[in-house]
């Protein structure tokens, strides 16, 4: 198996302990967008074209897991999320948020599965978006669970669909809240359908790629925006975020989508960035292993082939740092290890999974340069 350690030194960035190395676990997945452990030694990989692994940590060895359900695979379209059951050690309960076609009315979906013996069994579908679309694009499907145990899930506007964010009875565009059965928490913001849709927990998202729950219970997402503008969100029940009534992007030709960057009755960005560095997964850090990154925001990049790690106070981004840039990938999710390590998942046909711990280091050893060792 290839394996290559390295060590970065980055005082320029950070405290002069906080040092790392990294290893490449294992590669050659055509695309690997969401992993989850299972317990310390396995983890489960989802890949984009619908295909799930479960993959030794140590050894890189990884095995094909069968029964999982079919994914309309197109443009954007494929396997996104991957989320075990919080109960997962008792019942290995898992779900799974991905496109469901047919082409000309897809839509992002949610399965439930119970995993045996290598294979993904009682396969159910919970939850479907409505309205279908006929646009391979901004489908969201990211999954977490809320701290009273209710799933949460982020939609996409579709792309050509844009209007329908800041319509609360279309789930297009939305922060979308259920139990884990597929039906409405009881306590949304527009539960009788009066003044929206039931599931509907925050609207006005354009492409919602990032979901995380804090330790306070706080719901942080990130969004991509047309060109420039993507957004960091603190997410309120019933609030309204704005797309695309306002942006802080244009659109791909270069004309305004609108004027305003903000409005009455429109919760602002806690951050936003233009250009774009199209965020693809958030991640809050809780281990111990890098006590200076911990309750961190880690967002890591398509664009700018990096991970940002942003850190909060008083619901304020008080500093960013730029981690991760050496290996040149487009980086399509970190994710954190039961003991602290990190995970980077590149976001290519050959995607590698590699792990970060921090390093070493002899105190004699030199710390001007960066040291490689195979």
């Amino acid at each position: 198996m290839l394996r290559i350690l390295v060590t970065f030194m980055l005082c320029f960035m950070l405290p002069a302990h906080a040092q790392y190395e990294s290893r490449i676990v294992a590669e050659g997945f055509a695309f690997p967008w969401s992993m989850a452990f299972v317990d310390d030694q396995t983890a489960l990989v989802a890949t984009r074209n619908g295909s799930l692994h479960r993959i030794d940590i140590e050894s890189g060895k990884h095995t094909p897991i069968t029964g999982g359900p079919e994914t309309y695979v197109e443009s954007q379209g494929g396997y996104f999320d991957l989320l075990l059951d919080p109960n997962f050690s008792q019942n290995q309960m898992l779900y799974l948020a991905l496109a469901e076609g047919p082409p000309e009315s897809n839509a992002t979906a949610i399965y439930r599965a119970i995993l045996a013996d290598g294979a993904l069994t009682r396969v159910t579908r919970i939850f479907r978006v409505e309205p279908a679309k006929d646009t391979a694009a901004h489908y969201g499907g990211k999954l977490a669970f809320f701290t009273d145990g209710t799933l949460l899930l982020t939609s996409g506007d579709g792309f050509e669909y844009r209007e329908a964010s800041q319509d609360p009875y279309s789930q297009l565009g939305k922060i979308l809240r259920m139990n884990p059965d597929g039906s409405p928490a009881a306590d949304n913001p527009f539960i009788d359908g009066n003044q929206g849709d039931p599931y509907v927990y925050s609207y006005g998202h354009r492409s919602p790629q990032g979901l995380a729950v804090d330790a306070a219970g706080q719901i942080w997402m990130h969004e991509h925006g047309p060109q420039g503008g993507d957004e960091l969100n603190l997410v309120r029940p019933g609030a309204n975020y704005g797309w695309p009534a306002t942006s802080f992007g244009i659109n791909y030709s270069g004309a305004k989508i609108t004027p305003l960057t903000s409005a009455e009755g429109i919760n602002p960005p806690v951050t936003y960035w233009t250009p774009s560095i199209a965020p693809s997964h958030l991640m809050i850090y809780s281990g111990s292993l890098f006590p200076e990154w911990t309750d961190s925001l880690f967002v890591s990049t398509l664009v700018d082939n990096d991970v940002k790690r942003l850190v909060i106070n008083d619901e304020t981004i008080v500093s960013e740092d730029v981690l991760f840039a050496e290996f040149e990938a487009r980086i399509r999710a970190i994710v954190e290890g039961p003991q602290g390590q990190l995970y980077l998942l590149t976001d290519s046909e050959t995607g590698q999974i590699i792990e970060i711990v921090p390093s070493v280091q002899d105190d004699s050893s030199e710390m001007d340069n960066p040291r490689v060792s195979e």
